[in-house]
């Protein structure tokens, strides 16, 4: 049974000589007076060539100690990362099918394998607070690593843990502040592994550095670096089913696409029209799933809010039965794609874009000068398209001019984002704006496909034999929302055109 918790630790260096110190003197911090000691065996598994390390993922196999078993860690946040856990098992050498799924994006079909053994002495400590409830543990460990492999390298540390229990996040920096007077530093390695593997993984960052955005070229690359760092971190969360992460993923792999679009004269269109494809068949995949999440929830907020007395008939329960299976049919869809040859190769398209960016002469330019010309050519896409969505009547043209304009003010405020390290606070600015604009468009293109839907479900219903006055009425709601962001149509037009005076 797959368990999951939060971890939220820091990690410390302990000189030779160090002594640790007391720490029951804080306002608020009781610290056990006897230590529980454990020995711990933990085996690690990766690629050969460390992907999962790299990306500061870890799986390993630990046996000793209270929570034995099967671990893999994500990051999640600077100080946090999520350890999911699974029985030991029989095996020792094969990952559980249920993990090595979820680093399915990372070792891409590559066999997983154990990379390195650990051995640790721990002294635990618990901190609690006058109740009696632990608010932290603080834990000292004697460790002696073996990095596996053609040879084999030994290396022995100590070194400090403090991870929260059920206290706040302030308990670290006091705890800190107290090891920090003691002579005690945060450790330049992210995790043990991380220390044990040294030079494998390019130092003890293990991550390359972005570069600075002096040029329109750098400021692109590192954007593209940042979104596919963040389609990848959320592949096993979507995996998982963690609330929000198709959104989150959907929208990284949207950004990808409309840098390589809008920034075409710094990274070679025609090299990334291939990505750009594949990315568009990625983001229709994840949006099935969205647009279904977010009308269910939609419909059962109306249905709430709506009169008893005007709910006739088996309402929610046609519009969950409706939707519920379509949602897990589009979930089904969505992992056929995520652990799919064609996804795996999207994903390697990614990391030789960002290795090594097919690069136009233009991307040299001033990222100063240039960046503030891509934003006026984006907001005069934006301003024709709601000028011509005015100019036309009521109707599913109209709908569809709305829809074309929306979409031009979200790749205008996602260029706007990417220049927003170069520019400061007039790209932050504009992005906001383009973000309002998007939203406006956005609540109208949200009825068009509600009410579709719910026409869909009332027909249903009616061939049932039900009443589908209900139905009617939310359809009626619907297009009221849209008759009012069409009203507002000249108001937006007038917000697209005050914008173009935040970029000169």
């Amino acid at each position: 049974m797959q368990t999951t918790v939060r971890e939220v630790e820091r990690k410390y260096e302990l000189p030779a000589g160090v002594v640790l110190p007391a720490l029951d003197d804080l306002p608020g911090v009781a610290v056990d007076p006897a230590a529980d000691v454990f020995r711990l065996e933990a085996v690690y598994f990766d690629t050969a060539d460390l992907r999962l390390a790299a990306n500061r993922i870890t799986l390993r196999r630990r046996t000793g100690g209270d929570d034995a078993g099967w671990h893999l860690k994500l990051p999640a946040g600077p100080d946090g990362r999520d350890e999911i856990h699974w029985p030991l098992g029989r095996s020792s050498r094969t990952v559980p099918a249920d993990l090595a799924a979820l680093v399915a994006s990372f070792a891409r079909g590559t066999k997983l394998e154990p990379v390195a053994r650990i051995r640790t002495t721990r002294t635990r400590r618990r901190l609690r607070d006058d109740a009696g409830e632990v608010l932290a543990e603080l834990v000292a460990d004697d460790v002696a690593g073996e990095a596996l492999g053609r040879e084999v390298t030994v290396s022995t540390w100590s070194e400090i843990e403090v991870e929260l229990a059920g206290g706040e996040r302030d308990l670290l920096d006091r705890v800190e502040k107290r090891l920090r007077s003691a002579g005690v530093r945060r450790s330049a390695y992210a995790s043990k592994l991380a220390r044990v593997l040294g030079d494998r993984l390019g130092g003890p960052a293990g991550r390359p550095k972005g570069k600075k955005r002096s040029t329109v070229g750098d400021a692109v690359v590192v954007h593209l670096r940042e979104q596919a760092d963040t389609l990848l971190a959320y592949d096993p969360r979507v995996r998982r089913d963690e609330p929000d992460a198709v959104h989150k993923m959907r929208v990284s792999t949207r950004r990808l696409r409309s840098a390589l679009q809008t920034f075409g004269t710094v990274v070679d269109r025609r090299a990334t029209r291939p990505l750009t494809d594949e990315l568009k068949w990625l983001a229709g995949v994840l949006g099935e799933a969205r647009d279904l999440e977010v009308l269910r929830e939609r419909f059962a907020s109306q249905v709430a809010a709506t009169a008893d007395d005007l709910v006739i008939g088996p309402v929610q329960a046609r519009i969950t039965g409706h939707l519920a299976h379509r949602q897990a049919e589009a979930r089904d869809h969505v992992l056929e794609a995520l652990n799919s040859e064609r996804y795996f190769a999207l994903l390697d398209a990614l990391d030789g874009l960002v290795d090594d960016p097919p690069l136009r002469g233009g991307s040299r330019r001033p990222a100063g000068k240039e960046l503030p010309r891509t934003l006026r050519k984006s907001h005069r896409r934006v301003s024709r398209r709601v000028s011509a969505a005015v100019d036309l009547g009521p109707g599913p043209e109209r709908d569809h001019a709305l829809h074309e304009a929306r979409k031009a003010a979200k790749r205008a405020r996602y260029a706007g984002e990417l220049a927003r390290p170069a520019l400061g606070r007039t790209a932050k600015r504009f992005a906001g704006e383009m973000e309002g604009v998007q939203e406006e468009l956005g609540a109208h293109q949200d009825s068009v496909v509600a009410r579709r839907v719910l026409r869909e479900i009332g027909m249903q219903a009616h061939l049932a034999g039900e009443n589908g006055f209900t139905f009617g009425l939310l359809y009626g709601g619907e297009q009221q929302r849209a008759d009012l962001v069409e009203a507002r149509i000249p108001e937006v037009r007038t917000a697209v055109r005050a914008a173009k005076r935040r970029l000169g």
